[in-house]
């Protein structure tokens, strides 16, 4: 990785403000106003709903992820599916934990960017002069505000980036300084440190259960801080997070003391207690910090989504797709079909609830479905690590009780909206299902010879000059992991389809490790100047970009004269002219001779259905089009067996 992830500077810092904490960071908008919700204000709902906050925070974000699943770095990466590799090769069904928490996480980031902006905006009714604002006018500023957030991502975002952490030191400060100015309301207030008082909210205020679904939104991004690990550094983030994190409780207590002035009244439902805590003259500018923080937190989420979906494509749980570089910066990347999904589905969220509170409703309840599979991957990593079971059974009875307690008061969210990021989640799955289940059922049909017992007959035809030349190089992308054996299928486009003679014939074979930015190759010559296999083990971060790769492993070879890549024709060869290259791409097509169960038949159908629409097989290998062909073979996974045909006589 070339970073100590345990260095801790003062730039390390204020970029992990600016990445990692606009999620949680702007927590602080909506959960209040989702704890108290239309219920009479009293002290056991005020001092009991910090007293939650106050100790999810340390539990869940601090304990579970800050102190905890940091330590699970993967070459300084973080993120479930980074965790999900460090794992994978000790049992291959952790995958399934990788799926879930996947799709779970981008689903909540469709409901992340219209809740923290439209909780913002509606800000504005604070104000005596905006104070009838209608709710469609707001809809429409946070629609214009996400537009233009999701058609400035390919442009890149080095330049904005350079901003976040500056404005959320100014947003995390702010916080601070509001809190303290209303803790002085209700010094009862401070009561909320004892667990006592979350435990009595639970079991004694009406439905007071239900009421962790709106505690949970205060921890909603420690997911997203375990993520972005690698652009930030585990020192700076745990140092950052002591800012943080005093920083909401002091914005939490402010709110709450305020609250304990207004004892036995209902809060209106368009007043938020965060805007409401703000002196007057202040509050415009609250709103444009607060729109600013929102925009960050949504960046965040945005970026993080990206970066997560490229991290399936080369563990391959997602079909490949266009992936854009629109700066220098390492882990910048933008996926315009990711892009476009995630604008539709928040522009979908912000027309469908309008209101912030009804954003509330649905929020959440995906995201605690991913902690518990941190949770199990996490427990699977301690595991291999040869912690001591007993540590490990401990983690998971905390940490089970706690998100499963979570879960079963977000259920209830199911009904109010929450059915959205459940079945936007479910979709997600299912697309990496169907890619992770169809490579299995291929796997059964790919068929590996041995590779010693072609070359006499590949050399006799190299050098069969009755046959036309196809190439003076022939590339192929083989599959094989073992050196010593190819695809049949390779062997029968060479000798069988439509003999293609060569001077060289390449064998590339791209291996993804889980060390996440390896980028390492190997060169075994099998008869020189004649058969090559060049293995490429690159990590699950780093771009297929074969077409340059090989390119440059051509030219070391050369350099070193381990291979001649001049035409072998006589006239070009005198003139030192470069071989041509052809790439040879084989692709799958389903053919009609398979007897496939059901189940299987429809998994191979919905794949197909995908590579379709997703990005070719030349194109996710980053190859060249006009060196490339496309041989299309067919797929016989289960061949027909029963058939009956009988021969009979003609009748003369």
């Amino acid at each position: 990785m070339g970073i100590n992830i345990n260095r801790v500077s003062l730039a390390g810092l204020v970029v992990a403000l600016g990445i990692i904490y606009g999620d949680i960071g702007t927590s602080p908008l909506y959960v209040f106003k989702a704890i108290v919700g239309g219920n009479p204000i009293s002290d056991l709902l005020v001092i009991g709903g910090i007293s939650c906050i106050i100790w999810t925070l340390t539990l869940q974000t601090t304990i579970k992820y800050v102190i905890l699943t940091l330590r699970a770095d993967n070459k300084g990466e973080g993120g479930i599916f980074s965790l999900y590799a460090l794992v994978r090769r000790h049992a291959k069904w952790t995958v399934i934990f990788g799926m879930i928490g996947g799709a779970a996480l981008l689903a909540d980031g469709i409901i992340t960017p219209p809740i923290t902006v439209t909780s913002a905006i509606e800000g504005l009714r604070t104000l005596e002069l905006f104070k009838d604002l209608s709710q469609l006018t707001i809809v429409k500023i946070v629609l214009t505000i996400i537009t233009g957030l999701f058609v400035m991502q390919q442009f890149g975002t080095v330049s904005i980036g350079r901003m976040f952490g500056p404005i959320m030191v100014l947003w995390f400060s702010m916080l601070g300084i509001l809190g303290i100015s209303h803790i002085a309301d209700d010094l009862s207030i401070f009561k909320a440190f004892s667990p006592h008082y979350a435990i009595e909210l639970l079991t004694t205020y009406p439905k007071g259960f239900l009421i962790l679904g709106a505690v949970f939104l205060c921890t909603t991004g420690a997911e997203a801080l375990y993520s972005d690990l690698g652009h930030c550094g585990r020192g700076n983030i745990r140092i950052s997070w002591i800012f943080v994190k005093t920083c909401l409780i002091l914005n939490y207590l402010g709110q709450g003391a305020w609250l304990l002035t207004q004892k036995g009244q209902i809060i209106p439902k368009d007043q938020n207690p965060f805007f409401t805590i703000m002196p007057e003259w202040f509050i415009i500018f609250g709103v444009i910090i607060a729109t600013m923080a929102s925009i960050i937190a949504s960046q965040a989420l945005i970026s993080g989504s990206f970066t997560l979906i490229a991290e399936a494509m080369r563990l391959n749980l997602w079909p490949k797709m266009r992936v854009n570089y629109p700066t220098e910066m390492r882990g910048q990347l933008y996926i315009p079909g990711i892009n476009v999904m995630l604008f539709l589905g928040c522009t979908a969220i912000v027309l469908l609830f309008q209101e912030s509170s009804h954003m509330e409703a649905a929020y959440g309840l995906s995201i605690t479905i991913c902690m518990l599979m941190t949770s199990c991957l996490f427990a699977f990593y301690l595991y291999t690590r040869r912690v001591w079971v007993g540590w490990i059974l401990l983690y998971l009875v905390v940490y089970f009780t706690i998100e499963f307690s979570f879960l079963f008061a977000n259920l209830v969210k199911f009904a109010h909206g929450g059915y959205v990021t459940v079945i936007v989640a479910g979709a997600l799955f299912m697309v990496m299902m169907v890619w992770f289940k169809s490579r299995k059922i291929k796997n059964r049909y790919v068929e590996f010879v041995r590779l010693e017992d072609y070359l006499p007959i590949i050399q006799e035809l190299s050098n069969d000059s009755t046959i036309p030349k196809y190439a003076t190089h022939l590339v192929y992308m083989s599959s094989a992991d073992n050196p010593k054996e190819i695809e049949h299928k390779i062997i029968y486009s060479i000798l069988n389809k439509k003999p293609k003679r060569a001077d060289i014939y390449w064998f590339v074979h791209v291996d993804v490790v889980d060390e996440p930015y390896m980028s390492e190759y190997s060169v075994q010559t099998i008869i020189p100047n004649e058969v090559i296999r060049v293995e490429f083990r690159l990590g699950f971060k780093v771009e297929q970009r074969i077409n340059l790769m090989f390119r440059m492993v051509v030219e070391d070879m050369v350099r070193n004269k381990e291979v001649n890549i001049t035409s072998r024709y006589e006239s070009l060869s005198k003139n030192n002219v470069v071989g041509d290259f052809q790439f040879i791409v084989m692709e799958k097509f389903l053919s009609h001779d398979n007897d496939l169960p059901l189940y299987e038949r429809m998994i191979m159908k919905m794949y197909f259905f995908l590579k379709k629409i997703s990005l070719s097989e030349e194109r996710g290998f980053g190859l060249d089009s006009s060196y490339v062909t496309i041989e299309k073979y067919p797929l016989v996974v289960a061949p027909v067996t029963n058939l009956q045909l009988k021969r009979i006589v003609p009748k003369i």
